[in-house]
């Protein structure tokens, strides 16, 4: 029976992972219809994101059955809980995609600015957030968890750095106010992103010591 339950479990990471892998897509999708100018990528994001919902039906149903059947305790309950919240946050990722996806077909019918490095450069940041939550909660490796949270702040000091900067340039430039609102909403998904990153990073946190770090708690 243990043994059962032990593959039962390895079948929902290798689910999430399979759910996690369909988020990177389409979230590198979605930056490089930016950087590139490519409208049909966004299209691309549209389908991914009806995999993740998919994906995410599916796992929430296992995560069920598991609690209901297997009644687990300790340390095998918290892996359950983390994974049913990591779902979450992986599907509330589709969503932001889709998002940018939307305001990018916007921006592209607008005069391009020069401010798309620095949105590329946050893609990148998120993607690299996603990679190493999911890779940490593979791993059950807390320490890689850890340092999620620390490039949260990376992020979050770069999209400040695209708000204030795309501020400045609508004062100057009236005519690009809605191109330049267009990439602060942007900008905005992709802090998202780093959020979910970090939920993920802190459910693995928790599943492997017990101990919460939410909203600021001892690391």
């Amino acid at each position: 029976m243990e043994r059962a339950f032990d593959h039962q479990l390895e079948e929902l990471k290798r689910q999430i992972l399979v759910m996690g892998g369909h988020v990177e897509k389409a979230l590198a999708e979605v930056t490089a219809g930016l950087a590139e100018r490519a409208g049909d990528k966004f299209a691309l994001a549209h389908e991914i994101e009806k995999k993740i919902n998919e994906d995410q039906i599916l796992v929430d149903n296992a995560c069920m059955n598991l609690l209901a059947k297997q009644s687990p305790v300790a340390k095998d309950l918290r892996l359950i809980l983390s994974i049913v919240k990591i779902n979450t946050d992986l599907e509330r990722m589709g969503d932001q995609s889709v998002n940018i996806a939307y305001t990018g077909r916007d921006y592209l019918a607008r005069p391009a600015l020069g401010h798309v490095k620095e949105i590329s450069r946050m893609g990148e940041i998120a993607r690299r957030m996603v990679k190493g939550a999911l890779d940490s909660f593979v791993r059950g490796n807390v320490e890689e968890a850890k340092e999620i949270l620390l490039m949260d702040d990376e992020l979050d000091d770069l999209k400040n750095k695209v708000f204030h900067d795309l501020c400045a340039h609508m004062k100057k430039n009236p005519q690009d106010v809605e191109a330049a609102m267009d990439l602060i909403l942007i900008a905005r998904n992709l802090e998202r992103f780093g959020d979910h990153a970090t939920n993920i990073a802190e459910d693995v946190i928790f599943a492997q010591t017990g101990q919460d770090v939410r909203h600021g708690g001892q690391q």
